[in-house]
């Protein structure tokens, strides 16, 4: 199987261009960087998580259950699901995303009572975890 070679694009008057140097200095930096923030997996991410109890209608119209395992994301597809394994204690649990949140600057989950006991900080009200799509 023979593979077609095409020229690279010339950049129009003006432009500027990266040289192969700094390409390969950028990904090496990405590469770096994932490395070091421990997201390896496509999908994975970290940060602050709390947890809520209400019930109300969540955004996929679902009435909320408090002690399920459940998760709100600002964007990810409602239906997903995520294991989200607490940083401080090792606990790892696997919700639904069925909402949308959180809303407090610095949060990137906010999980269910349910959820939250099964981590771990259910007394503390918040805590680091990272997250994957499963």
């Amino acid at each position: 199987m023979r593979l077609a070679m095409r020229e690279a694009p010339q950049p129009r008057a003006g432009e500027k261009t990266m040289s192969s140097s700094t390409i390969i200095r950028v990904a090496t930096a990405a590469i770096a960087l994932c490395a070091v923030t421990g997201v390896a997996e496509a999908g994975a991410a970290c940060g602050r998580a709390s947890w809520y109890a209400l019930h109300s209608r969540t955004a996929s119209g679902e009435r909320m259950k408090p002690d399920g395992l459940t998760a709100a994301h600002r964007t990810l597809p409602l239906g997903t699901r995520l294991k989200v394994t607490n940083k401080r204690n090792g606990k790892s649990v696997i919700v639904r995303v069925n909402d949308r949140g959180p809303f407090i600057k610095g949060r990137v989950l906010d999980l269910s009572r349910g959820a939250a006991r099964q981590l771990g900080f259910f007394k503390a009200g918040h805590t680091s975890v990272c997250f994957a799509r499963i």
